[in-house]
């Protein structure tokens, strides 16, 4: 019988990849649900992590592990994580081939056992991608959800040839001319932006960044239906059913829109939108303004915080 819900999406991709790894894959692939520090991971960073990688699996793993993978992304978040590992041949190429960096080099691990586990989690990481997925029964929890780019822009005689991240900083650039300069007074919170994201690869952020900027409830019309549709294209990188599911939690609370840095296109510039249990960072570290970092975390529900609260609460009332 099909499995309908995501989670059962989850479990049956999970289960069919694990099967599909070759003998000295598959304990690296593998971890216990109780490896906390393994679990709660981020590194978006060209650096060693745990896992299987692709480049050692064979083609039905490799495309077992996209098969996973395309579980946690809507279509055009998919695109834009497949776009984002093809470009590691592009910058390698860019650096003269000095680092040897491959699309190929990003790891799947998974946590428990899919098949058997009511709690269970995986991740698919790599330089500028971090996919986390939590999984109790058949609930999900999407966070942390990284997508980077370097380049961000590839272009030919002025034209971008390839721009994976693009409506995440043209929505917002549209934001900041929509609510005017006095809504700018407040919204920019800094003349010059930060080296990275404010997050980092910590395993819990759960403080607000301060300042916090301009609150939703001051925008006007245009300027609300903007920071709306901004959250929405974070929270629409997720499958249909899933981005629902965090739109509703989201729309329970007020938002706050803060932008780091000059306004003008081609500079380094950041911004985030903080909620309740949201956070959204964007960033352009280089000088060019051309490598972004982008990432949706859950302060209090990162890697299914708010999940295993449920499960313990009601193992142990």
């Amino acid at each position: 019988m099909r499995n309908t819900t995501l989670a059962g999406q989850m479990r049956t991709a999970a289960t069919a990849l694990l099967d599909a790894l070759p003998g000295p894959a598959r304990p690296q692939a593998v971890r216990p649900f109780a490896d906390e520090g393994g679990r709660r991971w981020i590194e978006y960073r060209p650096l060693p992590r745990p896992g299987a990688c692709l480049a050692d699996l064979d083609r039905t793993g490799r495309k077992a592990t996209h098969r996973l993978l395309a579980t946690a992304l809507s279509p055009h978040a998919y695109a834009q994580a497949a776009t984002i590992m093809a470009l590691e041949e592009v910058l390698d190429r860019q650096e003269d081939w000095r680092r040897g960096r491959h699309s190929d080099d990003y790891r799947i691990v998974v946590f428990g056992d899919p098949a058997r586990d009511d709690l269970w989690c995986w991740r698919f990481e790599g330089h500028h991608l971090s996919v986390t997925m939590t999984v109790a029964g058949d609930r999900v929890s999407p966070a942390p959800l990284f997508l980077g780019a370097n380049p961000a822009t590839v272009s030919y005689a002025g034209r971008p040839v390839s721009r994976p991240l693009a409506p995440e900083e043209d929505l917002a650039r549209a934001l900041l001319d929509a609510i005017g300069p006095d809504g700018r007074g407040t919204a920019i919170v800094a003349d010059e932006a930060p080296a990275d994201i404010r997050s980092g690869t910590r395993a819990r952020f759960d403080s607000r960044i301060e300042p916090p900027g301009l609150r939703a409830g001051t925008l006007g019309p245009t300027g609300r239906a903007l920071l709306d549709q901004l959250v929405a294209l974070y929270l629409d990188r997720l499958p249909p059913e899933l981005a629902a599911q965090e739109a509703a939690r989201v729309g329970r609370g007020d938002l706050w829109f803060a932008w780091e840095g000059p306004t003008r296109p081609g500079g380094r510039h950041y911004y985030r939108i903080q909620g309740e249990d949201l956070l959204v960072e964007y960033d352009n570290t280089s000088e060019d303004g051309n490598h972004a970092h982008t990432v949706l975390r859950r302060p209090y529900g990162d890697f299914g915080a708010d999940l295993l609260a449920e499960h313990l609460a009601a193992d142990h009332p």
